[in-house]
């Protein structure tokens, strides 16, 4: 099978997961937020964001480089896991620890820290998913991936169903979480031992510990464990500070734009699985082919990007009222502004692959160290004055500073993007989009959101296709990716 024919299934498979993935997440959000209201869906809504950036704590790119290290060798698989599975039991014991003595330091109720201390415990049981995930990931095997997330947000859905039903409460909605997580973790330990038993053997004394490994594994794990604290800093902070300063009903509005927001974000995850094995790989074997890869990574995420900006902006008051009902009005503005950090994670994410297959982790440390910086300052500054818009605001600023350190970086590495390339691809999504959007724009008012949305995905490639998007090798690429769904099927 071809690089591209790998590429291809894997996408193809991971796209079709995520797409069950939201659709189902689409449900749980929309059931948990009109169910509970604004105030008690910002106590799940920030359990959820404060719990998340204590979470790297429980992993601190452990995972991620296990799967970078066994992608290029798969006889590491059984030593990395023991190793790290052995050093996450006392780091997701710490983890919690942090998370239960903080979140009674900053004086929340009784019943918000009752929710954050469950919400914890699905954090925990998480991390050793995320262990397993990356051996499926390093195997390229997405499958195993897609059935596991699949099964985790089947099981939160009837959860909170069976929660409606029998008039659960707020706390007892965050158990449901985190026995659909258990319910994964045993569904990843019987995929292990039946397809990866060389990987998971037991008893595990037939293998020793190697303490100059986890030294090794430490010293290289830590630029991961910064890079995804930032993150979870610059994606949730937000949230915890809406809490403190505006109150929890302030913190459903905002989030159920964020949860919105986050829909597109399945591109990003689809893409970065499936294309990163394959560049990591490259980086040692091929710079041609890793140069090929990462402009037409770029190039995609442009054509990808714009139109979902412009598209959503257009049509977030009809979302949000779908979807949330009255009472999150609030929510329509944080949407509009919130819409546009998704085109620059797009973009920063295509670099962000490529310095991490670079073995070039630290700059991507740096990167992210100085967006969580500027959100926490940004929002500091304008949460007070503008409350959710400003935290929107915030989020939008601090993605397109990434963006633009994350170029400036791989440019200096000598992996640059063409300038000529960039605004001649960009010109052309840009009109397709604006084109689209007046479509939008006049029929928008039939209230028919999702043929709208159908119409206007078509008319857009359809556009995308005139202007001469494709060159000769797009063309090629994307034959190769039919005939490999061909043979699949």
């Amino acid at each position: 099978m071809s690089t591209v024919q790998r590429i291809a299934r894997n996408t193809g498979i991971l796209f079709i997961a995520q797409i069950l993935i939201y659709v189902i997440g689409f449900f749980s959000v929309a059931y948990t937020a009109r169910y509970l209201g604004a105030a008690n869906y910002g106590i799940i809504a920030f359990a959820l964001a404060f719990t998340a950036i204590f979470a790297i704590l429980a992993d601190i790119g452990l995972s991620y480089l296990m799967m970078r290290e066994v992608a290029r060798d798969k006889s590491l698989a059984s030593k990395y896991i023991l190793n790290i599975g052995v050093m996450k039991i006392v780091l997701v014991s710490i983890t919690f620890g942090l998370i239960a003595l903080t979140v009674n330091l900053m004086g929340y109720p009784h019943q918000t820290i009752t929710v954050v201390y469950v919400i914890g415990l699905y954090v925990i049981f998480n991390s050793f998913n995320g262990m397993f995930y990356s051996i499926f990931q390093a195997h390229e095997r997405m499958e195993y991936i897609s059935i596991a997330q699949v099964l985790n947000a089947a099981l939160i859905l009837a959860g909170i169903i069976l929660a409606i039903k029998h008039s659960f409460s707020v706390v007892e909605f965050g158990w449901i979480y985190f026995l659909a997580t258990a319910v994964t973790l045993v569904y990843s330990l019987v995929i292990m031992r039946w397809k990866f038993p060389s990987a998971l053997r037991w008893p595990p004394r037939r293998i020793e510990m190697d303490w100059g490994l986890c030294k090794q594994i430490l010293k290289q794990a830590w630029p991961f464990a910064l890079t995804s604290i930032f993150v979870m800093i610059y994606y949730y902070i937000s949230t915890v500070m809406l809490s403190k300063m505006k109150g929890e009903e302030v913190v459903g509005w905002y989030n159920a734009a964020f949860r919105l927001m986050q829909l597109p974000l399945v591109l990003t995850v689809v893409f970065n699985t499936a294309i990163f094995p394959v560049m990591a790989q490259f980086s040692v074997s091929s710079r041609v082919s890793l140069e090929f890869t990462y402009q037409r990574y770029f190039k995609y995420m442009l054509l990808l990007g714009i139109p979902i900006g412009v598209g959503v902006t257009l049509v977030s008051d009809q979302f949000i009222l779908l979807i949330f009902g009255k009472g999150y009005e609030p929510a329509i503005i944080t949407l509009q502004i919130l819409i546009w950090s998704v085109v620059f994670i797009l973009l920063s994410g295509v670099f962000g692959r490529l310095i991490e297959s670079l073995n070039k982790q630290v700059i991507a440390t740096v990167i992210c160290g100085i967006g969580a910086l500027l959100n926490v300052v940004l929002n500091l500054l304008l949460i007070p004055r503008y409350s959710y818009t400003g935290a929107a605001a915030s989020m939008v600023a601090t993605e397109f500073a990434v963006l633009l350190l994350a170029g400036i970086f791989c440019f200096r590495l000598g992996y640059g993007i063409s300038v000529k390339g960039i605004a001649r691809d960009g010109s052309k999504a840009i009109l397709a989009s604006m084109l689209m959007g007046g479509f939008v724009w006049y029929f928008k008012g039939f209230n028919r959101i999702v043929p709208l949305i159908i119409l206007a995905v078509l008319i857009y490639f359809l556009l995308i296709w005139l202007f001469k998007f494709f060159d000769r090798d797009d063309i090629n690429i994307i034959k190769q990716i039919i005939r490999s769904f061909r043979k699949a099927s």
